[in-house]
């Protein structure tokens, strides 16, 4: 590593944490838009929100711009479009579940007729504002709960009776979108996942004129969802493991990894297990939402020296050369001094402090370039589109998820494993009770 950045890193990242993370004012000049696509299951969740948003907007962000688009970003991290949308099908079942949004129990695609129908239905139509926004979440519930009878009936409707209007709030066009997002002040906010966090701007702005009452159901951080005694024995008892796949050179993996850690791991009996990944290049990082990051689940971060390609290779001879039992503690070390001490364990003199810390009087002979290889296919053949990758095994299942926006899928997890169980055993109950000929009603 440079002289320059193990030096500048540690200072740099020192004074950017100090400075106010949230800028104070952001431009109202372009409003607030929400970008969608018919074919996207975010965006269906996303308009599910947009009535209630509109109503508590100020005038200054009126009227919404809807921005639909027909082109389709290409989906992270190497994954193959089918990949993509499977995985997309099922996190927005997660989404619907937690966040109570409608949802159909078996979501499919819609279909490429079905889509064209409803664009022209939103093209043609003569409705704005609400009205526009009710239209809207219609057409979407008709395309992905496969309504296209109904749809149908709109479609000859605007067809016949109704031209393309020309709306300004009401944009189509051909702009990469990935996913559904709100932009506000040149940010970019995704639709589910960062909904409150752009509440909270708007309203920090005083650009919402009510307090906002939405459906989302949010877990905030180092606040349980569990804490009824015999609940808690009971996920014990069932000893869930979480394995967790981590780059690095990344600095979530930092924040993840204590948090589960600190928070999590002793309370609900967690078996942590831990698999570095080859160097992926996330040391260039959003410092701005990692520092954000840091404050909202409460894990120190900063000072911090970004590591290389190297560094991470010996941070990972570290953590090979120690016992199995001790890999855990061993890598909380290693990425805390990292990411908080300003280590640079590609200097000689910080790795020989790191290994002494860590009580290793001999180094492992194993290629831990290869072990990194056999983690990074194993990680890959999940199939998820960020890191860190996480899955969580409990009560004979497996549920895999990733990054720090699915932390909170952890608790909801053992909830529901709970409530399933608890369900089982009252039908369990019943059926014995209704064989029993003690309970049969007797003839008058």
């Amino acid at each position: 590593m440079s002289l320059l950045r193990r030096w500048f890193d540690p200072i740099r990242s020192s004074w950017f944490y100090q400075k106010p993370i949230r800028q104070e004012v952001l431009s109202t000049e372009q409003g607030l838009s929400i970008y969608l696509r018919l074919d996207d299951v975010y965006s269906y969740l996303a308009v599910q929100q947009l009535t209630q948003l509109d109503d508590i907007l100020s005038d200054a962000l009126k009227p919404l711009k809807v921005i639909i688009s027909d082109t389709a970003a290409e989906p992270p991290n190497g994954m193959t479009v089918e990949e993509w949308r499977n995985y997309c099908l099922n996190d927005a079942k997660i989404l619907a579940n937690q966040h109570r949004f409608s949802y159909d129990e078996k979501p499919e695609q819609p279909t490429a007729e079905a889509l064209q129908q409803a664009e022209i239905i939103l093209r043609n139509t003569p409705l704005t504002g609400q009205n526009f926004l009710y239209l809207i979440e219609d057409v979407f519930h008709m395309l992905w709960q496969q309504q296209y009878g109904k749809l149908r009936t709109l479609f000859v409707m605007a067809s016949k009776h109704q031209t393309p209007q020309n709306i300004p709030e009401r944009i189509f066009n051909h702009t990469p979108v990935l996913a559904s997002h709100f932009e506000f002040g040149g940010r970019k906010y995704h639709a589910v996942d960062d909904l409150l966090r752009l509440i909270r701007r708007l309203k920090q702005q005083k650009l919402l004129i009510e307090n906002p009452i939405f459906l989302i159901n949010h877990i905030e951080w180092r606040e349980h969802i569990m804490s009824d005694a015999e609940e808690l024995a009971e996920i014990h008892a069932m000893h869930p493991e979480l394995d967790l796949y981590i780059a690095l050179e990344d600095p979530i993996s930092w924040l993840l990894l204590a948090y589960i850690k600190e928070e999590l791991a002793d309370y609900y009996n967690i078996q942590l297990n831990v698999f570095p990944l080859s160097y992926h290049g996330r040391d260039d990082f959003d410092w701005s939402l990692a520092t954000r990051l840091s404050k909202r689940t409460e894990v120190k971060f900063t000072p911090f020296c970004r590591p290389t390609a190297d560094s991470t290779v010996n941070m990972a001879q570290l953590y090979y050369s120690v016992s199995e039992e001790q890999r855990v503690d061993a890598m909380y070390e290693i990425l805390e001094a990292v990411w908080t001490k300003g280590q640079d364990l590609s200097f000689k003199a910080h790795f020989q402090r790191m290994q002494q810390t860590l009580g290793i009087e001999t180094l492992t002979q194993v290629d831990v370039s290869e072990l990194l290889k056999q983690n990074d296919q194993t990680c890959a053949n999940q199939h998820q589109p960020d890191f860190p990758v996480l899955e969580l095994r409990i009560d004979g299942k497996q549920y895999v998820f990733n990054s720090l926006y699915r932390v909170w899928m952890i608790e909801s997890i053992f909830s529901n494993v709970l409530e399933q169980k608890y369900k089982s055993e009252n039908n369990a109950e019943r059926l014995i009770n209704s064989e029993d000929p003690r309970h049969e009603k007797r003839e008058m």
